[in-house]
């Protein structure tokens, strides 16, 4: 299938999804990930009408922007070393796998040296799977509420990964979750501090948009398998 078609594909599953759970689509922004799609690919969704994408790399993201349309909102979405933040920082819309007091720490110092200020998501780890980066359930609250104190540092919400499993309990379970903890900790913060909720790939958006995501990161079902 073509890049049109998958995309065309994505959007309407999309909206579906929304209408099942009583959501307006327009509340539910696309990420299109690009991991190891090479420049070229990317301008052609771009020149379909998709303006948001997200890098897992950041010396692959370094290699690629300036060969793309400066207009492009870039979303990093992979884990974040501290060396690394200088390839970042700055330059991308949104750091979606912010995974510790010390990462945010780091971003808020060269964000301060830059005075820049680099918009952020807490990713929480609901999965128990031992590959995946976030910061525990139990403590995201308390993480939360200290991060948002560090400067030049925006919170705009939460990220997680589901469990990769077939068992829809399980996935939903871990979607759930997240949104349970972004109402408990909007009663503490200001609405725009929690308003993303980054939950949702290629193999789960759809329950992910019923949990209540706003944003989904989509590569495999829109560019088809990653490249080497």
């Amino acid at each position: 299938m073509s890049l049109e078609t998958n995309l065309s594909d994505v959007r309407q599953r999309i909206r579906q999804a929304c209408v099942r759970s009583g959501r307006d689509p327009q509340d539910v922004q696309l990420i299109a990930v690009t991991k190891t799609m090479p420049p070229e690919v990317i301008q052609a969704a771009y020149d379909l009408g998709v303006r948001r994408f997200g890098e897992n790399r950041a010396q692959e993201f370094r290699e690629k922007i300036g060969r793309l349309p400066g207009d492009i909102e870039w979303h990093f979405i992979g884990h974040l070393q501290s060396n690394k933040i200088k390839y970042v920082a700055g330059k991308v819309a949104l750091i979606q796998s912010v995974d510790s007091v010390e990462l945010a720490q780091a971003l808020s110092d060269f964000a301060v040296k830059k005075n820049i200020t680099q918009a952020i998501l807490l990713e929480v780890k609901t999965s128990p799977e031992a590959t995946k980066y976030g910061v525990p359930p139990e403590q995201a609250e308390a993480v939360f509420m200290q991060i948002r104190e560090l400067p030049n540092i925006f919170l705009k919400g939460l990220m997680t990964i589901a469990p990769f499993t077939d068992n829809e309990v399980s996935v939903r379970k871990s979607f759930r979750q997240l949104r349970e903890l972004r109402d408990a900790l909007a009663s503490r913060v200001s609405d725009r501090e929690v308003a993303v909720l980054s939950m949702g790939m290629s193999h789960d958006f759809e329950i992910a948009i019923e949990e209540g995501s706003t944003m989904v990161r989509i590569g495999t079902s829109i560019f088809g398998t990653r490249r080497r």
